[in-house]
């Protein structure tokens, strides 16, 4: 029984990234299968945030740095403002995906934002970022001026926002289960395991 858990994102979310040591977990797991699925939180025309504004300051002293500390992740609010656009790197990913190098690319880009304080919505560090993890600069370049995949991105976004109900990231869905909150991987594995149990007890009924 192999058990599909999307996880839908956004580059510029911070729990998102900090989640991503639980997903990890999961895909040591050989009978779990684990896609990154794209959800721009502000997509154009929606402003996106600033971090001399109130909000952001206020979220990250009061949830996100101290999830961080507990998680040992080095992360720091990114000055970039307002805070970039994804759908460019979004639409990288799918790219990324087809090399089998989306793991490696997401993560890259988190640290790109998160800790390098990166614009990632310019087209030179979406580059640089896919080029540290082995993407020909050429067919991203292909990537970013395709219609094709810009309708591909704008098709995924409906999807997560319209099919499945994504309203906020990390959006965590386990054979269709949507997982509220950010869980940890304690919590992922109970939630996996109890799968497996159903399935079981399923099987032996019938």
């Amino acid at each position: 029984m192999t058990i599909k858990v999307d996880v839908f994102v956004d580059y510029v979310c911070p729990f998102c990234f900090l989640a991503e040591g639980a997903l990890d977990e999961l895909r040591r797991d050989p009978g779990v299968e684990v896609t990154i699925r794209p959800f721009e939180l502000r997509p154009d025309p929606v402003p996106t945030l600033r971090p001399e504004d109130e909000y952001l300051p206020r979220i990250w002293k009061d949830a996100v740095y101290p999830m961080a500390e507990r998680l040992g992740i080095d992360v720091a609010l990114p000055t970039v403002s307002p805070q970039p656009r994804t759908e460019k790197a979004f639409i990288v990913l799918q790219l990324a995906q087809e090399h089998g190098k989306a793991e490696g690319y997401s993560e890259a880009m988190y640290k790109a934002f998160f800790q390098d304080d990166r614009d990632i919505g310019q087209d030179e560090v979406i580059l640089d970022v896919a080029a540290s993890v082995g993407l020909d600069s050429a067919d991203v370049m292909i990537a970013l001026q395709s219609v094709e995949r810009r309708a591909r991105q704008r098709s995924d976004q409906d999807y997560a926002a319209n099919t499945v109900g994504i309203t906020s990231v990390p959006g965590i869905v386990v054979n269709g289960q949507v997982l509220p909150g950010v869980p940890s991987a304690t919590r992922l594995k109970k939630v996996i395991d109890q799968l497996r149990v159903e399935a079981g007890t399923l099987g032996a009924l019938r």
